[in-house]
């Protein structure tokens, strides 16, 4: 596969944000056990007020509920005290979550050059789930080294999310309603234990420019607290973020931001403010932009997009974060049935190298979708006998519009896939080291 060779000679860095993923796929019958737990008057009360903490288990049926019914994916952080209560339930399966672990995991497997990982909690449990080339940096004799992660791992806790799939059409009753479920998904109940701290070590932070690396995929910013035990706040911990960023800068890295849903209004006009200011990438689904976009102002925008998601609307939402933010080079926004690029005019890449690079990130996130996971490149096979969505012949189109090139390519559609955790990730570190690997090319 020629799009593979491509990529062979890109160092990625990822970070922060790595979890065990402890996940159930949900049928009718779980659900309506689940919300048979509760008064259904309950559960349609608490929906309205929204919870966006999960402080008891009334708020997490509320908000799943909430997810299944409009088919929009979710996360939301959980308080400690929950954990006993979700240990309880059976999962069908764990894996590797969490942003920057998944993608360090998915570029090892596709043979890149490099891949090197920094995640804040690295425990025993955590370090296992990692492919075996992936690498971790320490400090030895204050000299920056990189070791096989699987065995830099320390005695710290293991930051679990519990995720629960499920598929289009699940049905199940509340009150009156029959509840279909309009897309397949998933929503998260995230862990936030209070040792989990988003930020390279102070120790290592001075060393960053030193990585050797062509970019960095950065996320995991929905896991920063608005206030510690300690007495550190968001604002502490945003700071050393930005920090990062400018020192990874000043290696001639390229910088993304992975949006992420936020249920914290704060903390996510923080992650806009701090971060999305600092990039020179971002990736985000249709939400997430328009979550931006409402935080800048942009309000009815934000909520056209929200109803439709009409690719128009999200070109637009795109242009304006490129005007906003002249750090920005590239938007990169991915829906159930496209994904886009929209860059400035004098972009180095030409419409149909953009346009590869979307392309790229079809075929992973189909392979990923139909398999659950991607163990080898062979796998990928399975992802290019994929077609398009039947929105093709509306989603597949380049051009150069004002100052702007937009490049825009269907989704590959599966029909029931066997996982969606990860798709997002799939698709937006596809396209981020492929237009690297172009870049680098032409340098």
């Amino acid at each position: 596969m020629k799009m593979l060779e491509k990529i062979r000679k890109v160092k990625l860095f990822t970070a922060y944000n790595a979890n065990v993923d402890a996940i159930k796929y949900l049928n009718s019958n779980d659900v309506q056990r689940l919300v048979d737990m509760f008064d259904h008057k309950e559960i349609i009360r608490r929906m309205e007020e929204y919870p966006r903490v999960i402080e008891e288990p009334l708020d997490f049926v509320a908000r799943l509920v909430y997810s299944i019914k409009t088919g929009k994916p979710a996360e939301v952080p959980i308080v400690e005290e929950m954990n006993e209560w979700f240990n309880k339930l059976k999962y069908d399966e764990e894996r590797m979550g969490g942003q920057a672990g998944i993608v360090a995991n998915l570029m090892a497997t596709l043979n890149i050059d490099r891949v090197i990982t920094y995640v804040p909690l690295l425990s025993k449990k955590q370090a296992e789930m990692f492919h075996e080339n992936v690498l971790y940096p320490k400090l030895e004799n204050n000299k920056l080294v990189f070791k096989k992660i699987r065995e830099s791992y320390e005695d710290v806790p293991t930051k679990i999310n519990r995720i629960f799939e499920f598929k289009k059409g699940l049905k199940f009753k509340l009150g009156n309603e029959e509840i279909v479920a309009k897309e397949s998904t998933r929503f998260i109940a995230a862990s936030r234990p209070e040792s989990y701290r988003i930020g390279i070590r102070d120790e290592l932070r001075p060393y960053l420019p030193q990585f050797g690396v062509d970019c960095a995929f950065l996320s995991g910013y929905q896991g920063i607290k608005e206030k510690y035990k300690d007495g550190k706040t968001a604002e502490y911990y945003f700071e050393k973020a930005k920090e990062d960023i400018k020192l990874l800068k000043e290696g001639n890295i390229m910088t993304h931001l992975e949006f992420a849903s936020i249920s914290n209004i704060k903390i996510r006009e923080m992650v806009v403010n701090y971060i999305l200011s600092e990039v020179n990438s971002v990736g985000m689904d249709e939400t997430e932009i328009a979550n931006v976009l409402h935080i800048l102002g942009y309000e009815d925008l934000s909520d056209k997009i929200i109803k439709n998601s009409f690719v128009e609307d999200i070109v637009e939402g795109s242009k304006i974060l490129l005007d906003k933010f002249n750090n920005l080079e590239i938007i990169q926004v991915h829906t159930i049935y496209f994904i886009l690029f929209v860059c400035r005019k004098d972009n180095p890449l030409d419409l149909k190298e953009l346009k590869e690079c979307l392309d790229f990130s079809t075929i992973l996130a189909a392979t990923r979708a139909k398999l659950g996971k991607i163990e080898s490149v062979d796998d990928l096979k399975e992802g290019l006998k994929i077609s398009y969505n039947k929105y093709r012949d509306m989603y597949d189109k380049c051009m150069i519009e004002d100052d702007y090139k937009i490049a825009i390519t269907p989704s590959r559609y599966v029909e029931n896939p066997k996982s969606t955790v990860g798709l997002g990730d799939t698709i937006s570190s596809g396209a981020f080291v492929y237009y690297n690997a172009l870049i680098k090319n032409k340098k």
